[in-house]
């Protein structure tokens, strides 16, 4: 399945309130999914010595799915594209790495 595939499938499970007008919605949600992710992988390192058990990986990767399905629900509530947005990501990202600027912070380097 590729990006625009999913975000057209997705699209279809998504009940909200104003659907097609309620990107703050969906962004508090990404947050709570993302949240859920880092809430099991901080558990991990606390009970489990940071080995990531096969139960684990499972689990993160049912959240990872919720984070990725808001991602698409957002980028659908803006118009955007899946495909561009992970398309234009990787050449940013190239492009960093080209100039030895991957390390650092800002959004501009």
């Amino acid at each position: 399945m590729n990006f625009e595939e999913y975000q057209k499938k997705s699209r279809k499970t998504a009940l909200y309130p104003n659907l097609g007008n309620n990107f703050p919605y969906v962004v508090m949600g990404l947050c709570g999914e993302a949240g859920e992710v880092a809430d099991k992988l901080k558990k991990t390192i606390r009970d489990d010595g940071g080995e990531v058990t096969d139960e684990k990986r499972a689990e993160v990767t049912k959240e990872l799915g919720d984070v990725l399905w808001y991602v698409a629900q957002l980028a659908t509530e803006l118009n955007l594209s899946l495909d561009e947005i992970a398309e234009l990501n990787i050449e940013k990202l190239y492009s960093r790495l080209q100039r030895g600027t991957i390390g650092g912070s800002g959004d501009d380097r």
